[in-house]
């Protein structure tokens, strides 16, 4: 199995690369794929904050950015770090263009209608960012779905899934040592799913993170009796609360945001509620 670490970099929500993505993956077998998804970069210090985590876990770019200050940077980061960053639009505009016998307009997210379908995956995108880890309880009422789990679920890049397609999404970490905000637990709104995976697969992701990070490959991180505890703990409060599980142990990102998906239709359905329309 190869694992490929795939960055996925866009002036806009990011669906049309994503998209785009997972048709060309289609086309390869044997490939474990960890997705890396950075909507709405729109300026050099994004692109900044982007590459630092691309230097951690290095692997291929994809980018739909046209801006060429923003573009030019990305591609000299990226260079610098030996790494292939990839245009996904550039042979369809090339053509067009010599075609059309005019250029492309520079316009980010120009694919997009500005209709309130749009407007709600920027903000639903906004909102999942700045409550990513645990961040601003006191806003997570507002949330259309919750993920809970420990350290190492996929709970951020299933977030950022979900909210590209509409869905204002918070995630909320689970540490035996720091039990979260009580606000997690009188939540009546937002649909709180909790996300598991098995302990060996976890110790597995946590040790090739630790090693992307360069730090030592073995701490109380990746201890076998410890990690077993943990995912004991969030399995606990899941089962005490009530709330729906999935368990990511062999799911992409894309089959997890579809099973939760499911979740939601079932318990609006049950409550009589209409099934919010993805964006």
């Amino acid at each position: 199995m190869i694992r490929l670490q795939l960055h996925l970099v866009s002036d806009s929500t990011g669906e049309t690369l994503e998209n785009m993505a997972k048709a060309a993956l289609a086309r390869f077998e044997g490939v474990e794929t960890v997705k890396h998804y950075w909507p709405m970069v729109r300026t050099e210090g994004h692109i900044e904050r982007v590459m630092e985590d691309v230097a951690r876990q290095p692997g291929l770019i994809l980018h739909t950015l046209v801006n060429h200050n923003v573009r030019g940077l990305l591609e000299a980061r990226a260079h610098a770090l030996g790494l292939p960053a990839v245009s996904a639009l550039d042979p369809v505009i090339d053509a067009l263009s010599r075609l059309l016998g005019m250029e492309a307009a520079e316009r980010p997210g120009r694919q997009h209608a500005l209709d309130a379908a749009y407007f709600r995956r920027v903000e639903a995108i906004q909102y999942t960012i700045a409550h990513d880890d645990g961040l601003a309880p006191e806003d997570w009422p507002a949330a259309d779905i919750i993920l809970a789990g420990v350290s190492r679920t996929s709970k951020t890049p299933t977030s950022i899934y979900l909210a590209n397609r509409g869905y204002k999404v918070a995630n909320v970490p689970l540490v035996v040592e720091a039990p979260p905000s009580d606000t997690l637990f009188r939540l009546s709104g937002p649909v709180v799913v909790g996300l598991t995976t098995s302990p060996e697969r976890l110790i597995q992701v946590r040790r090739n993170r630790l090693l992307a990070l360069h730090q030592a490959p073995e701490t109380d991180y990746v201890d076998a009796e410890r990690v077993k505890a943990e995912v004991a703990y969030a399995r606990r409060i899941f089962a005490d609360m009530g709330w729906p599980v999935i368990d990511v142990t062999r799911r992409s990102i894309e089959e997890s945001a579809a099973a939760i998906l499911n979740i939601v239709a079932h318990l609006r359905e049950q409550q009589g509620e209409e099934e919010k329309p993805s964006a």
